[in-house]
Order: structure tokens, then C-alpha cells, then sequence
């Protein structure tokens, strides 16, 4: 596969199969992508990572080579106990964070559990804590009927990633890598289940899971985090990360201004090096 040499590992979840990656030795650094990505989008950071660090990069159950069950709950909380099986599964005590869209709630879900464990954090372009907004894009593949046709059938939030998501086409080949796992209707259940999962009211089943995550999340303010955005971002724009600031002050933060939603694809020149050198505990300017 295009730019993705790396070898295969699997682990039972009550009879799903999911798949990471674990590459290197060292202190553990987990990898945690979003939604309609898989564990691909890491493959130029996994190497330069994996120099240091042992690094995970599961893919969630729906998404990547994972397992993509029709009757699952594709929600937040399954999400994160998956999360936390694995770390258990490959003998992790304490562990480094970097998460990318929906990643970022699943990774600081588990991390507020047990705030101890986490060592450093890196968020890009994600969310964890109630949205103030959603982008009407995305808000149309939630409706009821609509969403699931747009999504499943006509395959329309991974073909609108391709345009939206970045600012740069993307070669022929990384955009079919990027894309391959969800091929046809039964595979792109995982894409629906987390469109789906996106809590915009407080009867939606994840609201109270996300209200008791941004409620933690102090406990992890004495912790190393960093901030890489991707500044043309139409979903998670400047006003996330205006919120995570606030959140934590002392964070180091950049704003990639020529980078979208998937800003590894876009800017991997810019943001590599500075993940690079947070875990190398290099003084970011």
C-alpha cells in the first residue's frame, strides 16, 4: 500500500477485530485519527516518531482494517473502552496523546480516567467538549433517512473530504489509500456511526459523556500539550482552538494558516517537525 510499510497487528474486542500498528521502542506514544481517516493518515509521522518511542495506531472498530460490524454501538464511550483495552492489551502503563478530530475525545476520555497516566498531548484540530457549532455540511448528513443515503449509498461525507478536508490535492494514490477502506455500503458503517455520534443537544446519548470530559479536563492542565492546527479548516476552525486555549493557557499552539482539516496531508513539512520536537522536548517558539 501506498506509503504504508508497516506491519499488521490485531487484538479481539468481544469478537471484533481491531487493528493497529506498533512500531518502535520507548516510551509509548498513541495515535488517534478521526472521522472518515484511519490509522494511514499517521504513516509520515509514525516513522520519525518511532526513532524514540514505541508508537500505537489503532484503527477504530468501523474504520481502517478494523472490524466494520453492522449492529454496533458506534458511540464515544465503546470508542474509549476500546481505546483503554488495547493499552492493556500491549502492557501500557502511561502514555503520550496525539489526536485528530473525533480522536481527540476518544483519547481524552480515557486520559481523564486516569489522569496519571498521561504524559504529553497533542491536539489537532479536534474537539472535546461541547460543540458551539457545527458545520452545515455535516449537519446535513445527520438527518434522519438523508444522512444515512448521503453517507452510505452515495459515499458522499468521504468524497466530500477529498474537496473540503484539504486545501491540497492529494496524489492518486494516497487519496485511494485514504479512501480504500470504505468502498461500498456495509463499509462505510463506522463513517455513519460517528456522524451520528456527534452530540448537538443534551438528549443526545454522548452529551453527558462529553459535558463529564471538558468537566476532567483541568486535571490535566499540569501536563506538556501542544496545539497544531490546520487554519482552514472549515469544521474545527479557530474558535476550537480559541476554546482549548482558554482551556489551557500554557499550552504551546500553532496555526498552520495554508492547512485544512487534514493538515498531516497538507502541511507535513510544518507539522511533523513540530510534534517532532515536542516529544523531543525541544523548546517550541
Amino acid at each position: 500500500m501506498y506509503e504504508y510499510p508497516f506491519s499488521p497487528h490485531y487484538i479481539d474486542l468481544n469478537g471484533q477485530r481491531l487493528h493497529y500498528l506498533d512500531e518502535g521502542q520507548g516510551p509509548v506514544v498513541a495515535l488517534l485519527h478521526g472521522n472518515p481517516t484511519w490509522s494511514y493518515m499517521y504513516r509520515r509521522l509514525i516513522p520519525v516518531l518511532a526513532r524514540n518511542y514505541r508508537v500505537l495506531v489503532p484503527d477504530h472498530i468501523g474504520c481502517g482494517l478494523s472490524d466494520k460490524p453492522q449492529k454496533y454501538p458506534y458511540a464515544l464511550w465503546r470508542h474509549r473502552d476500546n481505546f483503554l483495552s488495547l493499552l492493556r492489551h500491549c502492557g501500557v502503563d502511561r502514555f503520550s496523546l496525539v489526536a485528530h478530530d473525533w480522536g481527540g475525545a476518544i483519547g481524552l476520555a480515557a486520559a481523564v480516567v486516569e489522569p496519571e497516566r498521561l504524559e504529553k498531548c497533542v491536539l489537532m484540530n479536534t474537539a472535546a467538549f461541547p460543540f458551539p457549532r457545527l458545520a452545515r455540511r455535516i449537519a446535513l448528513c445527520r438527518l434522519p433517512w438523508l444522512g444515512k443515503f448521503l453517507v452510505r449509498r452515495l459515499n458522499l461525507f468521504v468524497i466530500a473530504a477529498r474537496f473540503m478536508a484539504a486545501v491540497k490535492p492529494k496524489p492518486l494514490p494516497a487519496r485511494r489509500a485514504l479512501e480504500s477502506p470504505y468502498d461500498s455500503w456495509e463499509n462505510r458503517v463506522g463513517i455513519a456511526g460517528f456522524v451520528e455520534d456527534i452530540p448537538m443537544s443534551p438528549n443526545h446519548p454522548s452529551y453527558q459523556l462529553l459535558k463529564e470530559i471538558d468537566r476532567l479536563l483541568p486535571a490535566l492542565g499540569h501536563k506538556p500539550m501542544l496545539f497544531v492546527w490546520g487554519g482552514r479548516d472549515f469544521c474545527f476552525d479557530w474558535r476550537f482552538l480559541d476554546e482549548w486555549r482558554r482551556r489551557f493557557p500554557k499550552a504551546a499552539s500553532h496555526c498552520l494558516s495554508r492547512a485544512g482539516h487534514y493538515l498531516l496531508e497538507d502541511a507535513p513539512d510544518e507539522a511533523i517537525p513540530l510534534v517532532a520536537n515536542f516529544f523531543n522536548q525541544e523548546t517550541l517558539s
